[in-house]
């Protein structure tokens, strides 16, 4: 009786908590928010406070085992403070005689289960950098905590809270759906036992069960509409999220607060070399290239609208060797160079995680010119899309890790939010070229690569002989889909500053979950010394495949690394100074010379 009569209040506590939140205690949840419980914690907590009302160690322990399904679905600091009220309710039944016995508060038992505390937050510990419904349920203090360490909106936070709430009452469906076909089978196999001892005639009692099973099927179905539709929230819900944060992901609100790695470069050696005087003072990279008869933006601006330039002559074949140049030491490093689509489908963009937060930074193909297999067709924003997109949903082996890509691709974005930013020369422009580096790894050798590509990026700058920093990105300025991300930010000495050139990401497995990119790990070889023979006759079971985890960043973005070519090598004169890692694309010049304009405008 008492087993049923927990069972009734353990679903009336599922359904009545559902869009509550239980506090553990006042002073904890105003000191600390992620404490709030929702949705199945909070049912549990409510079963447990339940439990403790039970003057029977065996009520106890068998709601304990009853309960063991919602306690495998809290939150891994709210699981420990449940499990210590079960124990504290049998404890207590054993014991009532004894007032020697204090029970532990839920702060000590709180803080004894929590992830420590790394850069105002908590510790991801052995947390995939991405989440499903489940393990957000599970883990969703730490989830809210590196959201408010995000510097994310209320809407975000609220959206994990709900997905939190909806995944309790996915399971409760789940369970009320099984119970239901179950009750629909067994009602089936009765009829037919039922039938065969009537020899076919249908008594009242068939009609009866009949019935029973008609309507637990019924039950069944409408309980899968409403799981499908829970599904559907959830996913959508789920794909609003940001990645979560590694540890080593210093705190802070934006780019002022990044925290410097390193610095390479002497920003007073170029001018030294180039004869620059404390008089001359630098020239923008817009009016280098002018002097030398390679900027034209007003035809560029009639003809396509703001943000976009034309170059000519001499600067258009040095961003041309730029990127040659990339390439080059690119494939130097194992990439293999791809040739990529520059449209793609809204799954692709999905996939990468530039939808659906990011579609009014696109530019959208509209359907009566082009679809991609019926779906939205969009230009591509970086060749990082295409690129990762081309191992979608496939299960690799790991073997064949890591795969490491690059490509010299167009880039086109709207930049959307940007008005009056960056509205001078080649900063900030709807279209520019851009190569790319793209790695595929596991979960392993994840942040090897991660580094790695990043070293990469940095020797394009190094050849150059731009003088640059690396900057370790904080929480409040990494990007959507990082997991962390260092930014490159080459000397531009018209404006005195660093300006980011490269981006070198690691998403860890948030990319891969969103496209369905899979390794199988390597078998582990036997290490008994075992008899050969039943070696060889015993088959080796296969590892499950696990999500890989993707590494992408600019190698580098071809039209601002034209800019610091511009500023940092320009001559008092007016001339400019290739790079000696170009001359040979350059077929050998050394330096680009000034012109002047005749009298109907021409350069001479």
């Amino acid at each position: 009786r008492c087993n049923k009569q927990l069972h009734l209040l353990y679903h009336l506590a599922i359904k009545r908590s559902t869009h509550r939140s239980i506090h553990l205690s006042s002073s904890m949840a105003q000191s600390r928010p992620e404490f709030q419980l929702r949705g199945y914690a909070a049912a549990t907590m409510t079963i447990s406070l339940a439990a403790m009302m039970f003057s029977s160690r065996g009520v106890a322990s068998a709601f304990s085992s009853r309960g063991s399904v919602a306690l495998s679905h809290l939150p891994r600091t709210s699981s420990s403070w449940s499990s210590s009220l079960f124990s504290s309710a049998a404890d207590t039944t054993s014991s009532s005689s004894s007032s020697s016995s204090t029970p532990a508060s839920a702060d000590d038992s709180t803080s004894s289960s929590q992830p420590p505390l790394t850069n105002n937050r908590l510790s991801r510990a052995g947390l995939p950098s991405s989440v499903d419904a489940r393990s957000l349920s599970d883990n969703l203090p730490i989830v809210l905590s590196h959201l408010r360490s995000r510097r994310a909106a209320p809407e975000t936070l609220s959206s994990a809270e709900q997905i939190a709430d909806l995944n309790a009452e996915r399971v409760v469906l789940i369970r009320k759906r099984d119970e239901a076909l179950q009750i629909r089978n067994e009602c089936s196999a009765a009829v037919g036992k039922l039938m065969r001892d009537s020899r076919g005639e249908e008594t009242d009692e068939i009609q009866s069960v009949k019935a029973k099973a008609s309507e637990a099927g019924d039950e069944a179905s409408r309980t899968e509409e409403r799981l499908a539709q829970i599904e559907s929230k959830m996913n959508a819900l789920l794909a609003s999220l940001p990645n979560l944060l590694d540890d080593v992901v210093p705190d802070g609100d934006d780019d002022s607060q990044n925290q410097r790695v390193s610095q390479w470069g002497d920003v007073d050696a170029l001018p030294a070399r180039l004869g620059w005087t404390p008089a001359f003072q630098p020239l923008w990279h817009d009016d280098v290239a002018a002097n030398l008869g390679g900027w034209n933006s007003e035809s560029a601006v009639a003809m396509s609208g703001a943000r976009f330039v034309s170059l000519t002559g001499p600067v258009a074949r040095l961003e041309r060797a730029i990127s040659s140049y990339f390439l080059d030491l690119a494939s130097s490093k194992g990439y293999v160079e791809v040739s990529p689509p520059l449209v793609v489908s809204r799954t692709a963009l999905e996939g990468t995680s530039q939808l659906p937060k990011f579609e009014n930074d696109l530019f959208k193909i509209v359907p009566e010119s082009h679809t991609c297999n019926g779906q939205d067709a969009f230009l591509i924003p970086t060749a990082e899309v295409p690129l990762t997109n081309m191992h979608a949903g496939q299960i690799l082996e790991e073997d064949d890790l890591p795969i490491s890509y690059c490509a010299l691709t167009p880039c086109f974005r709207a930049e959307a939010g940007s008005y009056g930013r960056d509205t001078r020369g080649l900063i900030r422009t709807h279209q520019f070229y851009k190569v790319e580096l793209v790695k595929i790894a596991s979960a392993e050798t994840s942040d090897e690569e991660h580094h790695k590509l990043t070293r990469h990026a940095e020797e394009c700058l190094e050849g150059l002989e731009i003088p640059y920093r690396k900057m370790r990105l904080c929480s409040g300025d990494v990007g959507f889909s990082a997991q962390h991300c260092y930014d490159l930010e080459a000397w531009l000495p018209s404006t005195g500053e660093y300006k980011e050139i490269s981006s070198c990401s690691n998403t860890g497995d948030f990319q891969a979950r969103r496209m369905g990119l899979r390794y199988r790990p390597k078998v582990a070889e036997e290490e008994s010394d075992g008899d050969a023979k039943s070696k060889k006759n015993k088959k080796a079971k296969k590892p499950k495949p696990v999500f890989c985890h993707t590494i992408n960043g600019s190698g580098l973005a071809v039209g601002r690394t034209l800019v610091a070519v511009l500023e940092n090598y320009q001559t008092p004169e007016g001339d400019v100074v290739v790079p000696e890692v170009l001359r040979p694309y350059m077929g050998g010049l050394e330096i680009l010379k000034k012109v002047k304009k005749d009298r109907i405008g021409r350069w001479t």
